[in-house]
């Protein structure tokens, strides 16, 4: 059994073999329990409200089988530790034999910025050349450079609370995509009506902007979140939106962002037009699914799904493989 660390993910994985890889995975048939969220007491040591918690996502397809296993402790960083710990563990789904034990972390980034932009190639529009991207946390590099490789992003601004982060994040872009305009703002509202793309990645517990503040044909992307009283966006902006999501079983049992609208008596689950696979299986026959005109407001929310973690994780495990083969 392989155990593969976070430098061999980081070293294996690119954005456009594994889009590619999304792409027919979630075309074709799988199996995807609801994943299950564990919101843990507080020990002694830490303040009460810190929302500690802990994951199991398992997943399946013709070839594999996986569980990812994750926590999520939002008062390590004052500790010097990470936020985020996470393993996924893969089964061959001949045999059953377990195949690798792959660095989840790592992994979780470079899924969720891949699912986002995979959602982005169905909802933004063809022309959408520029992206507006809420945090500076680890994720974010990932969300900005996904989607420029869907998209002709040209201008990228990048918003966050810390300018020293902010700083970084666009320092970290522009290093790996010199080609395009990465700047920082301290007034994100002077930019966001200007925007095809908003992208948020953040751990906010109120909403990051109005629908007021959208212009028509902007695409909506929404990773931070997965609490049911937290949400990145306001309830109208929602209501206003074709919104499709990674799983309705997941973000209809944890994210805010949906679940305050509909506990406001606004909203309902059939306002969700679809989920990433429904985008996907209709590409595949070719039909017409996501953004039918160039004015809609479109809006994909994702919690994170074990499939994508089932992915990106054989894909790693098969990149190795084949490179000890060439050797």
């Amino acid at each position: 059994m392989l155990v593969v660390n976070s430098l061999d993910v980081q070293r294996t994985l690119s954005f456009g073999t594994l889009i590619a890889a999304l792409r027919m995975a979630f075309s074709n048939d799988f199996g995807m329990p609801q994943r299950q969220m564990f919101h843990l007491p507080a020990v002694s040591d830490v303040d009460g409200n810190q929302d500690d918690s802990f994951a199991v996502l398992p997943a399946w397809n013709d070839q594999v089988m996986g569980v990812k296993a994750f926590t999520h402790l939002p008062g390590n960083p004052a500790k010097g530790l990470e936020t985020l710990a996470s393993k996924m563990l893969l089964f061959s789904r001949a045999t059953g034999a377990p195949l690798a034990v792959v660095d989840g972390t790592q992994l979780t980034f470079w899924r969720t910025a891949a699912v986002s932009a995979l959602a982005a190639d169905h909802l933004a529009r063809k022309d959408a050349k520029s992206l507006l991207l809420f945090g500076t946390g680890k994720l974010a590099p990932y969300m900005a450079l996904a989607h420029a490789c869907v998209r002709p992003i040209e201008t990228i601004y990048v918003a966050g609370r810390n300018a020293e982060k902010v700083t970084a994040t666009v320092n970290d872009i522009k290093s790996q995509r010199p080609d395009i305009d990465v700047q920082g703002v301290s007034n994100p509202e002077l930019v966001i009506g200007h925007v095809d793309i908003i992208s948020c990645a953040t751990g906010t517990a109120e909403p990051l902007f109005t629908y007021e503040q959208v212009s028509a044909g902007t695409h909506i992307d929404l990773v931070g979140n997965h609490s049911r009283d937290r949400r990145e966006c306001d309830s109208k902006t929602v209501l206003c939106s074709k919104v499709f999501v990674d799983s309705r079983l997941n973000v209809l049992n944890e994210a805010g962002e949906l679940l305050i609208p509909l506990s406001e008596g606004a909203f309902t689950a059939g306002h969700v037009q679809g989920e990433l696979a429904d985008l996907c299986r209709s590409e595949v026959k070719g039909k017409k699914a996501g953004r039918n005109t160039a004015e809609e407001i479109t809006l994909f929310k994702s919690v994170g799904t074990a499939l994508s973690d089932l992915v990106a994780a054989y894909l790693v495990y098969e990149n190795i493989k084949a490179e000890s083969l060439r050797v």
